[in-house]
């Protein structure tokens, strides 16, 4: 979601629902009437629905939010906590623990034995025990928590960091030849009567954990993204440039990629605690340049723009093809030109919430595939190599949810399946199985952070394939 609560609203409060009867159906695009009944699962042929675990009870009335991944393990937000999940065999995923820790939006990292958890929510402290509090309130807490997840079963908090404005996401950048992992903080929404969260906020914060001394983290720099104010005049937009929304890096290539609601960016990020803008673009059809998604070689991003702030039915042929859907820019020389539209080619009921939101690539050679949460309107599998050409492959949604506003916050491809976490279903996890992607099944990855990208690449005699990582 974009516009964080501020003043110390929680999420919304949604019920478990039971599960719905698959029917699976062809991938040609759907027309209004096609639209499923409620929580109605349909899919295209290639895709197949393996699981789904609820959430934990308690944070059952919470939403989930985003997840990482490291040695079998999902590790999965909520707005009231956060759970681990063995998907170890992912036919049969099982919650390992569950914190309560409340804070929206609880956007996680995971690197070794440390997770890293994103509170864009004012608090009364810093505590897991801690209630809303204004942020008029000089003394309100909000930025990152850090915690021991080394037992699994028992996950402990160690440590907290103040941000200003809070995070609202944040992007994990390690630094394995100091020791050390970043944190790029990005946060917004800033206000006159908020004392640390004051405009212009026109930056970002980094925080640097030395993961011999983690209780040590700290923020060491607070870069100025946009010293000229950035984009705050275009029409229609959410919300003006301050600061950034996400912020996704490539180490191997020492680039990023950075949505900043009114602006996209590309930053070196060679010097990490000194990031430098390089590029810079605008779209009159944006609303809120929400995410960033490199293709494997980093010649291309695909920027999304979050319409309507994940609350509103965008999906749908009021709106149309050019508005709430992701834009896809190759890089030219250092600059970001734009090829194409992409968006789901199923129009969703008038009543979903339904936009472009959080992705991955799925690692083929040759190829620029990934697969995307659209809320309601569920995980799209898309080819995007023409780039001025892209076409969906394959997908999997819901009807209208019964509990009224929910869907995929997030879809991730992870050692041969897809997972999702659903506002209110839990974790879903599912398989392609088609030509175009059947090779990615052979990568491997110990880690991933989606918004820290690493290349595949071939290794040995086997055709084996395995994620780059700075720790290879």
């Amino acid at each position: 979601m974009s516009i964080p609560p501020r003043a110390g609203r929680l999420g919304r409060i949604l019920a478990l629902v039971g599960g719905a009867a698959a029917l699976v159906l062809s991938a040609l695009p759907a027309q209004a009437s096609d639209i499923p009944g409620t929580d109605q699962i349909v899919m295209s042929a290639n895709v197949k629905h393996v699981a789904n675990i609820p959430k934990p009870a308690n944070i059952a009335t919470t939403i989930n939010t985003d997840l990482a991944f490291q040695d079998g393990y999902a590790y999965v937000g909520n707005y009231g906590g956060f759970s681990i999940y063995d998907i170890r065999n992912p036919k049969k995923p099982t919650v390992v623990s569950s914190v309560v820790c409340p804070g929206s939006q609880m956007d996680v990292s995971v690197y070794g034995n440390l997770l890293f958890a994103s509170v864009d929510q004012s608090r009364s402290n810093d505590s897991c025990a801690s209630t809303p509090q204004p942020a008029t309130v000089k003394e309100s807490w909000e930025g990152i928590r850090i915690f021991d997840v080394s037992d699994k079963a028992n996950p402990k908090y160690i440590k907290s960091v103040e941000t200003n404005c809070g995070s609202h996401t944040q992007t994990l950048l390690p630094d394995r030849r100091r020791g050390n992992v970043y944190l790029y903080v990005s946060s917004y929404l800033p206000n006159a009567t908020y004392p640390d969260c004051l405009p212009p906020h026109d930056k970002i914060s980094i925080i640097k954990i030395p993961l011999r001394d983690p209780a040590s983290a700290a923020v060491v720099a607070t870069p100025v993204v946009f010293p000229d104010g950035g984009n705050e005049t275009q029409p229609n937009l959410l919300l003006p440039t301050t600061g950034c929304h996400d912020i996704t890096v490539y180490p191997e290539k020492g680039i990023a990629a950075g949505a900043c609601m009114g602006d996209g960016v590309l930053f070196d990020i060679r010097n990490p605690e000194n990031p430098r803008v390089t590029a810079r673009v605008t779209d009159p059809n944006f609303a809120f340049w929400h995410s960033a998604t490199f293709n494997n070689e980093g010649t291309k991003v695909v920027f999304t723009d979050e319409l309507g702030g994940g609350g509103q039915a965008t999906c749908n042929e009021a709106v149309g093809p050019t508005h709430g859907a992701d834009a896809i820019f190759d890089i030219v020389r250092g600059r970001l030109v734009f090829k194409s539209y992409f968006k789901i080619p199923r129009y969703q009921a008038d009543s979903e919430n339904c936009v472009a939101h959080n992705g991955s690539l799925i690692p083929v050679r040759g190829r620029d595939i990934m697969v995307q949460a659209w809320y309601q309107g569920g995980a799209s599998i898309w080819d995007f190599t023409d780039s001025a050409h892209p076409r969906e492959i394959g997908y999997f949604e819901r009807g209208p949810a019964s509990e009224g506003f929910g869907g995929f916050w997030s879809a991730y491809y992870y050692n041969g399946h897809i997972y999702a976490s659903d506002f209110n279903k839990g974790l879903d996890v599912l398989r392609i199985d088609d030509r175009l992607t059947d090779s990615a099944k052979r990568v491997r990855v110990d880690r991933l952070n989606v918004q820290d990208q690493g290349s595949y690449r071939e290794r040995g005699h086997h055709g084996d394939w395995f994620w780059g990582d700075e720790d290879d």
